[in-house]
């Protein structure tokens, strides 16, 4: 691929990300509202539900990422972003309609199944990406990341006072706006002599396990993102119900405290990265990244006032600078015939993590909120996902400095 066609490539898959997550942005500020509508009760037992549905997600995500990233290893990258996006779509529809919440779980199952375009989206840009820009197009998702949470959070919070069901119309007629700006303008980027035969004894969570033991050399690094990434969820899937429960924010109190979060860590893998790379390297990138993780989080658990969680977004928003080094330190140790099954098992992975973070996040909430808890701390999820960060930078300081000595053999 030309040098021009690469970089246009990866703005449209920068404008895709961005379309879809605004789209997914936009539902988090009401989630809770529409929660408690649907099972009449309140923010303590939303919060249990909340996790239940983010876990019925990533199971399905979890069995089905590893066939969607072999299958676009087989067909290319193009057709599996453009089903992703559609399905996210019809999962949108499901939600605004649902009239129970069964049909909150029936949307989110949909969504599992489809969810892979951030997986795919990583291929994509491995496909395209020499060792030198590796990392500094990674962080380019993130910005996508980011800058969608700026936009789709506050225009959900907006929304929001319209109805708890508005955004997710919203959010679906964006995703299918996405859909067809994929269509007429991404063009494939897996080249077709490079595309290889489908294994189903490769597509399948197990055959993840099986794909990371002929990579023993990434098993810490791999270790570091699963316990990481279940840390964030004490923000991805805590941070709407803690700040209704603990400060009585509203949809568009929660909107805002997101989108800022989002503009944050935007201009960290956007702008900072590209400073930080070059002038520390992958791994002190990685180490600065998850101390700062750990100690914003640390903040946010014994936080008294609302503009507090606002201030400690700052030092938080820094931990982003680890993820796109760990990103492009994996991607360095595959093959480029297998980066469609790396990222599918990436994204398995990651699922895996959604599977239990979700529950143990917002059930650790719901717990130390009741009325019967032996002692009132809502701020626990955001102590014990300090703790999973400092684990995990434990744990990757020892796997890469083990790596360096046999390279220095």
């Amino acid at each position: 691929m030309k040098k021009s066609t690469k970089k246009a490539a990866i703005g449209f898959i920068f404008i895709t990300l961005l379309i879809d997550i605004t789209g997914w942005g936009i539902i988090l500020p009401v989630v809770p509202t529409l929660i408690k509508e649907l099972i009449d009760g309140d923010i303590s037992q939303a919060a249990t539900y909340g996790g239940w549905l983010g876990f019925a997600y990533a199971f399905t995500q979890f069995v089905c990422s590893p066939i969607v990233g072999n299958l676009s290893d087989r067909y290319g990258r193009r057709p599996i972003i453009l089903i992703s996006l559609f399905g996210f779509a019809i999962d949108y529809i499901f939600l605004a309609l649902a009239p129970s919440i069964g049909w909150l779980f029936v949307g989110r199952v949909i969504a599992g199944v489809t969810g892979a375009s951030m997986s795919t989206a990583s291929a994509y840009i491995a496909d395209i990406s020499t060792d030198e820009d590796r990392a500094k197009n990674f962080g380019m998702i993130g910005a996508a990341f980011g800058l969608g949470f700026v936009i789709g959070p506050v225009l959900g919070g907006v929304l929001g006072h319209y109805g708890a069901r508005v955004p997710f119309y919203v959010a679906a007629v964006l995703c299918l706006f996405n859909f067809a700006y994929g269509y007429f303008i991404l063009p494939e980027s897996l080249d077709k002599e490079k595309h290889r035969a489908f294994n189903w004894r490769r597509a399948n969570p197990v055959g993840s396990f099986k794909f990371l033991a002929r990579h023993p050399q990434i098993g810490g690094i791999i270790a570091t993102m699963l316990l990481t990434y279940i840390g964030l969820h004490a923000i991805q899937s805590n941070w709407h119900f803690y700040t209704m429960y603990e400060f009585g924010w509203d949809g568009r109190m929660v909107g805002i405290s997101l989108g800022l979060l989002g503009l944050l860590l935007g201009l960290v893998q956007a702008f900072l990265i590209r400073w930080t790379m070059p002038r520390f390297g992958e791994e002190k990138n990685i180490y600065y990244g998850l101390f700062f993780y750990a100690f914003g989080l640390l903040l946010f658990a014994f936080a008294g006032q609302g503009w507090m969680m606002l201030v400690f977004l700052i030092p938080y928003s820094l931990g982003g600078m680890c993820g796109p080094a760990l990103q492009s330190i994996i991607t360095k140790n595959v093959p480029s015939n297998e980066q469609g099954e790396l990222q599918g098992t990436l994204t398995s992975l990651v699922s895996a993590t959604s599977i239990v973070g979700p529950p143990v996040m917002t059930g650790l909430f719901s717990y130390f909120t009741r009325e019967d808890a032996p002692v009132h701390f809502s701020g626990a999820p955001f102590l014990l996902g300090s703790i999973l960060m400092f684990v995990s930078l434990a744990i990757v300081f020892f796997s890469l400095r083990r790596q360096n000595r046999r390279s220095d053999v």
